[in-house]
Order: structure tokens, then C-alpha cells, then sequence
């Protein structure tokens, strides 16, 4: 396998990886309330860091506690937090490595605000609420624009100085960023809404905040949403920006100063598209409990997804477009798109774990590389197996059950199916906090 593409380093301009895979980001509670970050973080990303993964593309990390999506998320909104992030990066660099802090700002996609939040609306680009929970919002001030652009700047600093190997904007999958991006979502009449310029201009001047901040030798990157099929849940809302736009976007931060562009969809997370697979029906109710009251149409989500006469409605709406796209590679042809337009190296996310595949989509000029979530939570040795030329023997189902625990459980594989026995699903879910925070 010495002559395998997988396993050829990848080099960025600020930046080398010993291998094309990467972890995409994966969201889980590990932390404490308040943002600070404990040990079950540190044993989290070392698992996958001994598994063989070339980089790590953290969690959501808020760059502000008014923009984190759930608590017990580590943050980057204080210098306090530099000194836990540090250790983070020493343990997943012992494994050669790297580790890629994932700026994030949730705006009015906050699941569960927090008690610091309760009284607060969200930011957003808007004053209208979402369309599936109704999360309230209002629309960003200019002052309140330029203070968040610095708290990116200022979180981009925080990882340099944590002696991380990057960051990364979360400019994708609904969150703040895309807010300003999206045409469906993005209603301002400032200079910060209606055309593609105006809507990017948000972005732009967090990108060049933080070559202010860090300068032009540590790594960025951005993850865009190629295509927002903004209608793909509900056919009479706006479709949203268009690969053509995307593309125009790609461009414009690719000027700015970023060193790769991290593709994939959707203008919301969870999207009908991505995370590509199943949704267990049979669990929605209990899961969606805990954020039922965070938004207008909670209580009828939470009805339609308690009542099993009720569920093949909403299953119904966000399955009808699932056919359209592969459950792997699930944005491959728009990363490829992309790609043919700019300079800078191309990561794509989507449901990758088939050796075949991520070694079509490389040596085929889809993408430099794949960024990968699921299929690694199934299986944290995935890139060992596959650098024996092998596939998972026990491969990720794409049922999600990950995703919808993650909101209350600690983060892992919940299908049963791929364990002896319940016990040992649960026992495999705990391993994280072992080593305990205090021995």
C-alpha cells in the first residue's frame, strides 16, 4: 500500500498532513457547563488520533457563550482557556497528528441556550425564527457585527497561542455564518444582505480579522455549504444559494487569505441530505424532549415525533429528497465543481468509510482529501484498516442514532446491532472518561 493515495501527505501552504483523512467535526457534551474544557475531551480526541487519522477538525468550539449550540461545549471565548486547549493539542500531537480548532457561533441554531442565555434572543442575520424549531433571533447590529468578528479574530489568536495547528470557520450547516451567506435566510437591506457580495461580506471580514490577528503563517480554512437546498424538508420555503454562488464565495475567501476550503451542504444541522442515511424514528421522541421548549414549533415537533401515527408525516418530508444523493460521497460532485476553481486544497465531508470510494473521489480530482465523522465514531482504527487495504468488517450503518443521542448522551455509536450485546454498546459509549478527570 506504499503507493496508496490515501496516504500521501497532504501539503497546505502553512500546514502538512500525513495522510488524506481527516476528522470532521463531531459535537459532543463532553466539557463542563461553563465552556471549560476536562480530560474526557482530551481521552475523546485521542482515541481518534491513535486510530491513525492524519488531522483533527475539532467539535463546534463557540467563540462566545452567546453563540455555543449546547452546554458543555469547551470554548475559545477567554484567554483562560488556552492552557486546556494546549494539553488537547499535546495529546493528539504525540500521535503525529494535527489538531484544527473549529471557530463556531451558533446565531439563532442554538438547540439549548443555556442558562446564561434563557433571557437572550439569539443573533442572527434576521429577526425571523428558523423554519423547523422556531428558534427566536434578532438581527445583528453593526456593532454587534464588528464585536463578533473580533471574537473570532481573538479565538483564532487563542488557538495560535494554544499551539494548535489551524482553525477552521464554521461557515457552514446553518450556523452564524451561513445566516449571512444564505439567500434564504439573509433578509438585512445594510450592506451585510442582498447580493452574494454584501452576504459573503461578513465572512470576508472575519477572514481578514484573523490574518490581522495570527498573520499569513498559520493554517485557515472554511467549510462552506455548496448548495443550501434550503427546501429540501419543506418544499414551499426558499431554495437558498446555488453551487453557482457557492463557487463565486469559494473564490472571494480563497482571495482573502484562506489555505483550504472544507466542503459540504445544507443550510441547517441536521440536514434531510447531511448527515446522509436513516433517522430513527422509533427514538425521536425521547431525544427531542430536551430541546422541545427552545423554540416556537417545539411542542408541535415534539407531538409529531411522540405519536408513531404521526411520524411517517414529518419522515415523509425529510426523506423525500434523500434519493437524490448517494448515502457516501454525498457532495462529491460539488466538491469536484468547486475545485476546478480554485487554487487551494479541497476537504469534502459526507458519510466517506468505502476504501474504493475515498480513493476514487482523491485520484479522481473530486477532492484532496476526506473528512470523516460517523463512520470514525463506528470505527476509531478506520484509517489503520484501510491502510491494510481492507474495509470495516463492522462499518458504520448511517442509522444516526449518534446524532440524536449526542444532544443528551455522551457521544458514540448507538446501534446496537454492531455490539454482543447492549452492555458492550454502553461500555464502549463510557470508555471516554476513563481516565477519569481525578485519579
Amino acid at each position: 500500500m506504499d503507493n496508496d493515495v490515501i496516504f500521501q501527505p497532504l501539503k497546505f501552504r502553512n500546514l502538512t498532513v500525513k495522510n488524506r483523512l481527516f476528522r470532521s467535526s463531531i459535537s459532543g457534551r463532553f466539557d463542563n457547563y461553563n465552556g471549560s474544557g476536562n480530560r474526557a475531551r482530551i481521552n475523546w480526541e485521542s482515541k481518534f488520533a491513535k486510530g491513525g487519522i492524519g488531522a483533527i477538525i475539532t467539535s463546534f468550539v463557540p467563540v462566545h457563550v452567546r453563540g455555543r449550540i449546547l452546554p458543555n461545549y469547551a470554548m475559545i471565548d477567554n484567554d483562560d482557556k488556552i492552557p486546556f486547549w494546549r494539553e488537547v493539542g499535546k495529546a493528539v500531537h504525540e500521535y503525529d497528528c494535527k489538531f484544527i480548532m473549529q471557530l463556531s457561533h451558533s446565531g439563532r441554531q442554538r438547540d439549548v441556550p443555556g442558562v446564561e442565555n434563557l433571557m437572550n434572543k439569539s443573533l442572527s442575520s434576521t429577526d425571523n425564527m428558523d423554519t423547523f424549531h422556531g428558534l427566536l433571533c434578532q438581527a445583528m447590529t453593526k456593532a454587534e457585527i464588528k464585536e463578533t468578528v473580533q471574537h473570532f479574530a481573538d479565538g483564532a489568536r487563542r488557538a495560535r497561542a494554544a499551539g494548535l495547528d489551524g482553525v477552521e470557520l464554521h461557515s457552514s450547516h446553518g450556523y452564524l455564518i451561513t445566516q449571512f451567506l444564505s439567500s434564504a435566510i439573509n433578509n438585512r437591506k445594510d450592506e451585510y444582505g442582498g447580493s452574494l457580495e454584501n452576504r459573503a461580506r461578513f465572512l470576508l471580514e472575519i477572514i481578514h480579522a484573523i490574518r490581522r490577528e495570527v498573520g499569513d503563517d498559520f493554517h485557515l480554512q472554511a467549510k462552506i455549504s455548496a448548495v443550501d437546498n434550503n427546501n429540501a424538508l419543506y418544499p414551499w420555503e426558499k431554495k437558498g444559494n446555488t453551487l453557482e454562488e457557492s463557487i463565486q464565495v469559494c473564490k472571494w475567501v480563497e482571495a482573502a487569505g484562506v489555505d483550504a476550503i472544507h466542503v459540504s451542504i445544507g443550510s441547517m444541522f441536521p440536514h434531510p441530505q447531511l448527515p446522509s442515511g436513516g433517522f430513527p424514528a422509533d427514538e425521536l421522541n425521547w431525544w427531542y424532549g430536551g430541546m422541545a421548549s427552545s423554540g416556537k414549533r417545539g411542542f408541535l415537533n415534539y407531538t409529531m415525533f411522540h405519536y408513531k401515527a404521526l411520524r411517517p408525516i414529518f419522515l415523509g418530508l425529510w426523506n423525500r429528497t434523500k434519493k437524490d444523493r448517494p448515502v457516501e460521497g454525498v457532495c462529491a460532485v460539488e466538491a469536484r465543481e468547486i475545485k476546478k476553481h480554485v487554487k487551494v486544497p479541497i476537504l469534502n465531508t459526507g458519510g466517506y468509510q468505502s476504501g474504493a470510494l475515498i480513493r476514487k473521489v482523491i485520484s479522481e480530482g473530486y477532492t484532496d482529501a476526506v473528512t470523516i465523522a460517523r463512520p470514525l465514531i463506528a470505527n476509531n482504527d478506520l484509517p489503520h484498516i484501510l491502510q491494510r487495504g481492507e474495509d470495516p468488517e463492522r462499518p458504520c450503518s448511517f442509522c444516526n442514532r449518534c446524532l440524536i443521542n449526542a444532544v443528551a448522551n455522551p457521544l458514540a455509536c448507538y446501534d446496537q446491532r454492531r455490539f454482543p450485546s447492549r452492555e458492550a454498546m454502553l461500555e464502549e459509549a463510557m470508555s471516554v472518561f476513563h481516565p477519569a478527570p481525578y485519579e
